[in-house]
Parts: C-alpha cells; sequence; structure tokens
C-alpha cells in the first residue's frame, strides 16, 4: 500500500503526540537535520524546518476525542484526524466527492505546480488530495481548526509531495484585501466542498469566492443540497459566475459546479 508515512508517523490522539510541537515533528526534524550533514537532501531539510516552525503557529483545539479515519486518493493511504465536536474538524460528503472528481480528471485539471485555495478546509482532505496532485496549495479555515487542519496536512504531505501546502486564516469577507492583496496573490482554482449550509455567512461567502476569482480562476465547488437555502446561493452563485454542473452523486445528495467569474 502507498503510504506517505512510516506507521510510526500515523496520526495519534492529541494528548500522545499534540501536546507539545515535539514527538513525531522532532524525529522528522532530527532526520532531516542528519540528510542535511551527510550532504543528502538538503533542500528538504530547509523545507522541513519551515513547515515545523509554521506549525507552531497553530495550536490544535483541545477536543475531547479524536478519531483517525483513512481515505485511499490519489494512489494514496491518507489518515485524517476528526472530532465530531466541530463542523470544522469533520470530512464531509461535499469533500469525498471533490476529491473522487479531482482523482477521475486529473490529466485534465493538471494541478502539476498550479496554484490552489481551498476555501473551508476543514480536517484538510481536499488541500491534501490537490497537494498529492502536485498542486500549490493554501488552506483556509477559521482560526480555531488551523492547528488540527495543519497537523493533518503536514501527516499526509510531508515528504511526498512536491509543494508543502500552506495554512491561512480566512474569514469570509473580512480583511481580503489585507490578507490577500490581489496583486501578490493568483489562484489557478479555488476549491470549496459544504460550505453553504444553513448559517448567516452565505453573502460573505459569495463575497470572498468573487474576491479570490481573477482572469484565468477556476472555482470547483461540491456541496450536499440540504435545504432551501443551498440552492438559493446556487442562483445567486449563477448570477456572478458563469456555471457548469460537473458532476451528481445522488447517492450523497451532493453537486459539483465549475464557476468562472463573470466579467463585465
Amino acid at each position: 500500500m502507498d503510504v506517505c508515512l512510516s506507521s510510526a508517523q500515523q496520526p495519534g490522539r492529541q494528548g500522545e503526540e499534540l501536546s507539545s510541537p515535539g514527538g513525531w515533528l522532532e524525529a522528522e526534524k532530527k532526520g532531516a537535520s542528519q540528510k542535511g550533514s551527510t550532504g543528502g537532501a538538503l533542500e528538504e531539510s530547509n523545507r522541513i524546518e519551515a513547515s515545523l516552525h509554521s506549525l507552531q503557529t497553530f495550536v490544535p483545539t483541545d477536543y475531547a476525542s479524536y478519531t483517525q479515519e483513512h481515505y485511499r486518493f490519489a494512489g494514496k493511504e491518507i489518515v485524517i484526524q476528526e472530532s465530531i465536536e466541530s463542523y470544522g474538524a469533520v470530512v464531509w460528503p461535499g469533500a469525498t466527492a471533490l476529491c473522487q472528481y479531482l482523482e477521475e480528471h486529473a490529466e485534465e485539471l493538471n494541478f502539476q505546480d498550479a496554484k490552489i485555495l481551498e476555501i473551508g478546509a476543514g480536517p484538510g482532505l481536499v488541500s491534501i488530495v490537490a497537494s498529492i496532485l502536485g498542486a500549490q496549495v493554501t488552506a483556509t479555515d477559521l482560526p480555531d481548526v488551523l492547528g488540527n487542519l495543519q497537523y493533518n496536512l503536514l501527516k499526509n504531505t510531508l515528504r511526498c509531495t512536491a509543494h508543502l501546502p500552506e495554512v491561512k486564516e480566512l474569514v469570509w469577507g473580512e480583511d481580503l484585501d489585507k490578507n490577500f492583496p490581489k496583486s501578490a496573490f493568483y489562484y489557478d482554482y479555488v476549491l470549496a466542498s459544504d460550505v453553504v449550509y444553513h448559517h448567516y455567512f452565505l453573502d460573505k461567502l459569495l463575497t470572498t469566492m468573487v474576491y479570490l476569482s481573477q482572469p484565468g480562476t477556476v472555482l470547483l465547488w461540491a456541496n450536499k443540497f440540504r435545504f432551501s437555502t443551498d440552492y438559493e446561493f446556487l442562483d445567486k452563485f449563477k448570477q456572478v459566475f458563469d456555471t457548469t454542473l460537473l458532476a451528481e452523486y445522488p447517492e450523497s445528495s451532493v453537486k459539483l459546479f465549475k464557476g468562472i467569474l463573470k466579467w463585465d
């Protein structure tokens, strides 16, 4: 079975491995230093050093319990640490449907070295798959889930992807110009899954989708349609994006759309 990590590196409960920046991360750091000292993989050593430093910025939320869920996409076994205590720490149906689509259309999408931002990355499954497919990924979400998100990303991409994914805070509709200035940030793809449900931030979500889309940006949005508000959002989405229904998954009530921002 093709996996990125050894059995000793598989995710555990937070109390066992995540209580400090040590544990498996210190082992990775030591291993990278040893490689660098013998003249091998110096660039990898630098990448791991940067990722370890970055990880310390985000402390995983202290949920009472975690589970380890196993997925297989793009030829890799992916282990995701989840917790039912937070919407942002669970893989939802839209995410697995989007991953399936990415895997089946990898050649057409051509993610190799593509710049991708995921909105509402949650525990990170979609971003991990995009990274395995060769993309330069920025995974975003609210502050309280960034620790678990980055933990999952590093566990599943360290040493086995061309680009280590980046994690950034993104509050929909807030400080977009400051945190993602258009002059410095351009994305070939914006990915989103199950970001539309019964909440009060749908207008801010649409504003964020529009802001992140520039000429040439493709937005892929997968969602389980549950409520009338989901269809109301879709109607507004179609007003600002040229919209194509790419796939439907009746067993999970998920629809997958491609959106290209309309330009006047």
